[in-house]
């Protein structure tokens, strides 16, 4: 496998190729939900279908932002755990093995 990094740069990495599960619960709710916003977007009129595809547009970018946010939260903290993990030995209790081996 190439570099990580290099692999990202070029975009061979894309966190969004993803799908739902055939028949999955999630499948079934966006459903709803795709079939709820079509039937009323044909049978509202004037301000009433203006408002509610404001509030749909506003949605999504709300959702799309609640998702970038926890995106970087969730890598940020998978690098405080590779830090944590090879870069820092700071613990409770110190390594009376490690002093063995390297006095001997």
């Amino acid at each position: 496998m190439k570099n990580i990094i290099e692999e990202l740069f070029y975009g061979n990495i894309d966190t969004q190729a993803r799908g739902f599960k055939k028949d999955s619960y999630l499948q079934k709710q966006i459903m709803i939900m795709s079939n709820s916003e079509e039937i009323l977007t044909e049978r509202l009129k004037g301000d009433d279908k203006k408002t509610f595809l404001s509030f749909v547009n506003a949605s999504g970018i709300v959702l799309g932002e609640s998702e970038l946010d926890s995106f970087i939260v969730g890598f940020r903290l998978g690098a405080r755990f590779i830090y944590d993990t090879f870069v820092d030995n700071i613990t409770p209790y110190d390594d009376f093995l490690k002093e063995v081996n390297n006095e001997g």
